[in-house]
């Protein structure tokens, strides 16, 4: 797909899931991800990290873009957007993998920068997290709020690698409900009282 018709595409269908479409956030998330996957194998394999090391920075990349997802400025590019979350999920990976002497200026080059916004609040991550099972919980906390490795994640917590990416992915899929359940009733609340008070 050409470049210009995918970032429509994509803006399209982010925008159709701000408005609230459920279904259509899904198809969003499942038609960046293997742009997501791309941009960190190529970055990975430039800096001697491996696969699953590529494979973890797209589960945080996709949880990232869940939870900031209404940062996203519609008026603007989203591929930028896109490609700054997964730099900075890169980064912070290949950080806490020990390779501290990581060229930052050349990945910035591989992945290129747009404005990735705010995060959200703490406490509403926190609620979201607090909602997950508890295996899945801890894993999130480990792996994306403590910036564990899933190899570490797993030692701590007696399962194995594949477990923890199973385990993160379907608290992925459930954090996306949970935020849709909430953005939601958050969107119903603001169409009755649009003066927010």
């Amino acid at each position: 797909m050409e470049e210009s018709a995918r970032e429509e595409e994509w803006a399209a269908l982010m925008r159709a899931a701000l408005a609230g479409d459920a279904g259509t956030y899904r198809r969003f998330l499942q038609s960046i991800t293997p742009y997501l996957r791309r941009l960190a194998q190529q970055s990975c394999a430039r800096f001697g990290a491996s696969a699953s090391d590529a494979e973890d920075a797209v589960q945080e990349a996709l949880l990232a873009i869940h939870l900031k997802r209404g940062t996203w400025d519609p008026a603007r590019p989203i591929t930028p957007w896109l490609s700054a979350i997964v730099r900075n999920k890169l980064i912070d990976m290949l950080r806490r993998a020990g390779q501290p002497a990581v060229p930052i200026d050349n990945l910035v080059e591989v992945l290129p920068a747009g404005e990735a916004g705010s995060a959200p609040e703490a406490g509403d991550i926190e609620r979201l997290i607090g909602k997950l099972k508890d295996q899945q919980r801890s894993v999130v906390r480990m792996v994306s709020l403590e910036g564990c490795s899933a190899r570490e994640a797993a030692t701590r917590l007696g399962m194995s690698e594949t477990g923890v990416r199973v385990a993160l992915h379907r608290a992925l899929k459930s954090l996306a409900s949970l935020y849709e359940a909430g953005a939601g009733r958050a969107m119903a609340n603001r169409a009755r009282d649009p003066g927010g008070g």
